[in-house]
């Protein structure tokens, strides 16, 4: 039975990156995001060409509704599920100082990085105990994606450092709970990596990485995150739930 693995946020950017990584690996892939079906159909069509089943399950995660069809369409498609990567989350539509954040744009924020995660980890758990209380020997695990704002301040969008930070917690706890049923919960804490969302800051870190900015002086790439994703999902590290996985190049070290 080829294992399976939900990916939310999966049709580009880290999200792709990771999708790859698992259907090199032999994962069927059920790709999650908000755009219509229509609009990432070759990126599901790419997906297949690594012989693997590929479904798309549209939806915002933020939403209690879409929510219960995302994970009812990976039931009736697949009937089990191993791996559920939090990938999805958005930027503050404006970087604004945290003297000025509006409730607007934290609500927007926290609803989808935060109280969505937080709820569909919830639902996916649980199907996950039932999964295993019916054969011991099922493989399953969970895997958020957050980043170094988890614990490195930018006083320009307070409210995703605190959805990131938030994110590092929800690891521990899920760790925490789901630790007598053997299902295994990890964290992958990113740091500058090259996609969409920092495209419109490309000529800033440009110059950082050429100043110091970490220690590997490039942009992390989405197959960076892919790798790592991949060696945790098929249990290289079979004795560390709970535990934060950076892939920063080394920008996090503190250095003099």
């Amino acid at each position: 039975m080829e294992p399976t693995a939900l990916i939310t946020g999966g049709s580009r950017g880290i999200g792709l990156g990771i999708a790859e990584a698992l259907a090199k690996k032999g994962f069927n892939i059920a790709i999650n995001g908000v755009r219509p079906e229509e609009k990432v159909s070759q990126v599901l069509e790419q997906l297949r060409e690594f012989d693997i089943k590929v479904i798309y399950c549209q939806g915002n995660i933020a939403e209690t509704e879409d929510r219960a069809n995302i994970l009812g369409k990976v039931k009736q498609e697949f009937g089990y599920l191993n791996l559920l990567v939090n990938n999805a989350g958005v930027a503050p539509k404006l970087r604004n100082d945290i003297l000025y954040t509006t409730e607007d744009s934290y609500d927007y924020v926290m609803d989808i990085n935060l109280k969505g995660v937080y709820f569909l980890t919830q639902s996916v758990a649980n199907w996950m105990v039932l999964l295993k209380e019916e054969n011991p020997e099922f493989k399953a695990s969970i895997i958020t994606i957050s980043s170094i704002s988890a614990t490195v301040a930018s006083v320009n969008r307070g409210e995703y450092c605190l959805s990131k930070a938030g994110l590092a917690m929800l690891t521990q706890l899920f760790a925490s709970r789901l630790g007598e049923f053997d299902i295994p919960v990890f964290e992958v804490r990113p740091g500058v990596i090259q996609t969409d969302m920092t495209a419109g800051v490309k000529a800033k870190y440009d110059k950082m990485f050429e100043e110091g900015l970490s220690i590997q002086a490039r942009w992390g790439l989405p197959e960076d995150i892919g790798k790592t994703v991949a060696a945790i999902a098929t249990g290289a590290f079979p004795y560390s739930t709970g535990q934060v996985f950076m892939v920063d190049g080394g920008m996090t070290i503190q250095r003099l």
